[in-house]
């Protein structure tokens, strides 16, 4: 395994659990990007040694905030890592696309672009007391990496717009009720849910996995240019006069600590002045 800043990796039984520990919020920010990029690499070249990836996270209270408002341009030059004018887009498809199956576990709160990620995996199971979020149109943007073309496709058209315009929080019962995610079981219950479907999954031929895995993406995976667009769309957004002046405010108000505004976004965002 490779050596990773931001990530702690295990393999066990042939599955490999990887742990966002980038504390105290799991943004998505350049050092993330660089070292799960460095494992998509290291995974699509070791189909044989690991079979399933389970991403969880060190921090009970956030899978993953959103991306980094501060570092969004940072991103650019370690998604060129991966390919020439890659978006974030970009690395989230390459996970959907890998031969093993990628399964998120995820705790606490996942929004934005932190969403997006775990819409990328295969599979997600949550705790009860999880919440989902899609942020980006309360500021003036779109979701930009993934979050449009997922949830339209697991949604449905009213729902998929209930939860982009909305901009709101779902609990995770909801969000199982709604296909954000496969299923919302007690916290005491999610870690061995996901370890003994992991094992069993990693029982099984790679051979049929991957084949498996290639056909539904055949089916269901959005193309790499709807995502492009997505992500000018979402950049063009957040560069609005209205839109920045909606930014500096949640950052006036604790936006990217470790406090109350991120804690309960999905309501400041109802909150931000017109």
């Amino acid at each position: 395994m490779p050596t990773l800043d931001t990530i702690d990796t295990r393999v066990e039984d042939r599955v490999l659990y990887a742990t966002l520990n980038t504390p105290p919020l799991n943004m998505i920010g350049p050092a993330l990007v660089r070292d799960l990029i460095t494992l998509v690499h290291y995974l699509e070249t070791h189909a044989d040694d690991v079979r399933v990836v389970v991403f969880d996270s060190a921090s009970p209270d956030f899978f993953s905030a959103h991306v980094d408002m501060t570092q969004v341009s940072a991103l650019r030059p370690e998604l060129a890592r991966l390919e020439p004018d890659a978006k974030l887009g970009t690395l989230f498809s390459r996970i959907s696309r890998l031969n093993q199956v990628s399964i998120a576990a995820i705790g606490g709160r996942v929004r934005g672009a932190g969403s997006e990620f775990v819409l990328a995996c295969d599979m997600r199971f949550a705790a009860e007391g999880a919440l989902f979020g899609q942020p980006e149109v309360g500021v003036g943007a779109i979701p930009g990496a993934g979050a449009v073309q997922h949830l339209t496709r697991l949604m449905g058209r009213g729902r998929a717009l209930e939860a982009l315009v909305g901009a709101d929080d779902f609990p995770a019962d909801l969000a199982e009720r709604y296909g954000w995610i496969n299923r919302a079981l007690p916290e005491s219950e999610l870690a061995s849910f996901v370890t003994a479907l992991s094992r069993r999954i990693a029982r099984f031929p790679p051979a049929g996995i991957a084949d498996t895995k290639r056909r539904v993406n055949e089916i269901v995976l959005p193309a790499v240019v709807a995502l492009n667009e997505d992500s000018r769309l979402f950049l063009a957004g957040i560069n609005r006069p209205e839109s920045q002046n909606r930014i500096a405010l949640l950052f006036e108000r604790g936006l990217q600590t470790n406090g109350p505004l991120e804690a309960e976004l999905g309501s400041a965002l109802e909150d931000l002045a017109n």
